[in-house]
């Protein structure tokens, strides 16, 4: 006879992604230790067709081993720790599947709803602001203009993945011209504007300090707030374009700076 469980064994194991089916049937296992589809069946009260069908799925997920053939083949339990494996397994793949999942929601973003209206996303945290930036590389050979400073994208993202992201740009074909504040890391990313197709006009950090950097590129507007970590990516027609404006009117003012 099936053991009677108690209703808050039978939720976690539904919870855990187990069929009232099959937990019945995994149950009836657990009890007799073995035995075969007729009794199994019998005990945890499944037809023999589907009792067949489930043992198949619980024998995949490593929780039940198969002896002999027909029309003696017998089914044995495995230890119920099995199923704490199973799920620490199953949990991995997950969260695998997520972090891919993660990579390529920009670019989701970008095929939804293509329908020309203005569109915000909001994005929290370090891993927002780097699934955020992907959407600047999501156009080969673009110009982007940008306004910011490269002390604190290196203080929130860190050096390395900064490079990374400038590497993924180049190779991407994608230029930037943009208005920098005058802080050390900037200098040193200057060193390299040729290479990682850069052209950048330096203003005083001390009057002009961006904490906040802006990319305009494509329909977009990308702002980043590396302080408080988090970006608002804005796409619309008529904001970028107007934006685009407001830029080349601070690239006169710029380079009459740098004179």
């Amino acid at each position: 006879m099936k053991k009677i469980l108690q209703v808050e064994t039978e939720k976690a194991l539904f919870d855990a992604g187990f069929s009232s089916k099959e937990t019945a049937v995994y149950i009836a296992l657990l009890s007799l230790g073995k035995g075969i589809v007729t009794k199994i069946s019998r005990t945890a009260s499944v037809s023999r067709t589907t009792t067949y069908d489930v043992l198949d799925n619980l024998s995949k997920k490593g929780l039940v081993k198969i002896s002999g053939k027909e029309p003696k083949q017998e089914y044995v339990a495995e230890s119920p720790e099995k199923l704490e494996i199973y799920l620490n397994d199953e949990i991995k793949k997950r969260n695998n599947n997520l972090d891919k999942i993660k990579y390529i929601i920009p670019e989701l973003f970008s095929i939804y709803n293509t329908k020309e209206t203005p569109k915000v996303k909001y994005y929290e945290g370090i891993e927002g602001i780097k699934i955020a930036l992907q959407d600047t590389l999501l156009k080969d050979n673009i110009e982007i203009l940008a306004s910011g400073g490269a002390e604190d994208m290196f203080e929130a993202i860190g050096e390395t993945y900064s490079k990374k992201y400038f590497k993924n740009r180049v190779e991407k074909n994608i230029s930037i011209r943009g208005i920098a504040s005058s802080d050390s890391g900037t200098m040193k990313v200057i060193e390299r504007n040729k290479e990682e197709l850069r052209e950048i006009l330096i203003v005083p950090n001390d009057i002009f300090h961006f904490s906040v950097e802006t990319n305009i590129y494509n329909d977009k507007i990308l702002n980043i707030s590396w302080k408080e970590k988090f970006a608002v990516l804005i796409e619309s027609k008529e904001i970028a374009d107007a934006q685009k404006k407001v830029f080349e009117l601070a690239w006169l003012g710029a380079k009459s700076l740098n004179r």
